[in-house]
């Protein structure tokens, strides 16, 4: 299960899910009934079928949590070691222009950590850390604001 700003459930919230299992596995082996279990525990009762399956296969200890699903590639000291290395730019790890992708952040990973992880998984873990796509912080000197005016009147009209 995936949830927004890239991660899964706290470690609290899975101890406190955790809980309402074993408190189920306990009213199993009382012999109670599945639909009971449920309303007094505010659940489905497919997730009791769920887990008296597991109890039955495993007891007790089937009902554990698993952890997080995925532990991050990167511990929180070698991403503030990725962070520096961003902050320095692209062009001090050989790169011409001063953007970062995904695939650069990738490469640097895999020369600095010695780790290969997909784009997507670059992707994940910037996001976990609170990074987003890339915004201009100001307009480029370059930009002609008497052309961009000429397109907004005829062009972007048409192509409306």
């Amino acid at each position: 299960m995936r949830y927004a700003q890239g991660g899964g459930l706290t470690a609290e919230r899975r101890h406190f899910r955790e809980r309402i299992r074993y408190e189920a596995g306990e009213r199993f082996t009382r012999g109670e009934r599945t639909a009971v279990i449920a309303k007094d525990l505010r659940v489905s009762e497919r997730s009791v079928e769920r887990w008296r399956r597991a109890w039955r296969e495993g007891g007790m200890d089937a009902l554990a949590s698993a952890g997080p699903p995925k532990l991050p590639k990167l511990s929180d000291g070698q991403f503030a070691e990725l962070e520096q290395e961003l902050a320095v730019g692209p062009a001090v790890h050989g790169w011409e222009d001063q953007r970062w992708t995904l695939a650069r952040i990738r490469v640097l990973i895999a020369r600095k950590f010695r780790l290969d992880c997909s784009s997507a998984a670059v992707w994940r873990l910037l996001h976990r850390h609170g990074w987003s796509w890339q915004c201009p912080a100001r307009r480029a000197l370059e930009r002609d604001e008497q052309a961009v005016g000429l397109w907004k009147k005829d062009v972007w009209p048409q192509a409306e």
